[in-house]
C-alpha cells in the first residue's frame, strides 16, 4: 500500500485544531457554497428517508436484468419527488435507500417533506401495479421523517475535491432509523419523529378537518422515544392509478 506521511498529517491536524472555526446559528441552512473549511451551521433540517424491506431477499434473485429494472424504477421516481424542492440541500442513495435532506426553518416547508411521504407512499401503489402486469416481484418501503437543528459541517480533505456535509443531529440519523420501522412489525409505511408531527399536525388538520388527527397512530420506541405512523396517500394520485393502471 502506498505510505501515509505521518508527520505531514500531524502538521494538517494541528492546522486544524490550531485554527478558528466560526458555528453560525443560522434558521435557514444555506447552499453549498457557504461552506467553507473554516466554518460550520446550525440550522433546522428535515430529513426524509425511503428504504426497501427485505432488499436482501430480492437483492440475491438469480435473474439480474430483473433486479436492476426493479431497483431502477424505484430509485428513479423516488429521487423525481424528492428533488423538486428548493430546500432540498443533499439528495443520495445509501445502500437500499434514497434520502433527501432539507432546510426546514418554516413549519410550512416541513408540511412540504411531509406530503412527499404521501406522494411516495401513493407512487409505490403504482409501481407495484406496474411490476405486477410485468410479472415482477412487488416491493414495500418504510419511510422515515425527522426534523430537528442541526451541526451541519463541511468535512475532508482540502485542496484534494473530497469532501461532502457531516450532519450532526436527529434529523438525519432519527429519518434513517425510522424508515426501517416503517411497514414492518406492526407500523404503517410513514413513521414520524415526533418533532416532525408537531410541526405539520395542524397544517394537515386545516387541510382535511379535525377527524384527520385520527389517521396517526401513537407509540413510544425505547429507542427513539414518541413517534407517529400513518398510511396515508394522495386521494387523486391513488384515484388517477386505480383508473388508468
Amino acid at each position: 500500500m502506498a505510505e501515509y506521511d505521518y508527520i505531514e498529517g500531524k502538521k494538517r491536524i494541528d492546522e486544524i485544531l490550531d485554527n478558528k472555526l466560526e458555528v453560525i446559528e443560522k434558521d435557514e441552512l444555506p447552499n453549498d457554497s457557504d461552506f467553507t473549511f473554516k466554518n460550520s451551521y446550525f440550522s433546522w433540517v428535515t430529513s426524509i428517508f425511503v428504504d426497501i424491506r427485505d432488499s436482501s431477499i430480492l437483492f440475491s434473485d438469480q435473474d439480474k436484468a430483473k433486479v436492476s429494472k426493479i431497483i431502477r424504477s424505484f430509485s428513479s421516481e423516488v429521487i423525481e419527488i424528492l428533488r423538486k424542492n428548493d430546500s432540498l440541500r443533499e439528495i443520495g442513495i445509501r445502500g437500499d435507500c434514497i434520502y433527501g435532506i432539507y432546510t426546514t426553518e418554516l413549519q410550512s416547508k416541513i408540511y412540504d417533506i411531509f406530503e412527499m411521504s404521501m406522494y411516495i407512499n401513493t407512487f409505490m401503489k403504482m409501481l407495484n401495479k406496474l411490476l405486477t402486469k410485468k410479472s415482477l416481484p412487488t416491493i414495500k418501503v418504510g419511510i422515515g421523517l425527522s426534523t430537528s437543528k442541526e451541526l451541519v459541517v463541511k468535512a475532508g480533505r482540502k485542496d484534494t475535491g473530497i469532501n461532502s456535509k457531516v450532519w450532526i443531529g436527529e434529523a438525519v440519523t432519527k429519518a434513517s432509523n425510522l424508515s426501517s420501522l416503517g411497514n414492518k412489525t406492526g407500523y404503517k409505511p410513514i413513521v414520524l419523529s415526533n418533532n416532525t408531527y408537531i410541526n405539520i399536525i395542524d397544517q394537515f388538520i386545516e387541510k382535511c378537518g379535525d377527524n384527520s388527527k385520527s389517521w396517526f397512530d401513537q407509540s413510544t420506541h425505547n429507542e427513539y422515544g414518541i413517534i407517529y405512523d400513518t398510511n396515508l396517500i394522495l386521494t387523486e394520485f391513488n384515484d388517477w392509478i386505480e383508473k388508468n393502471i
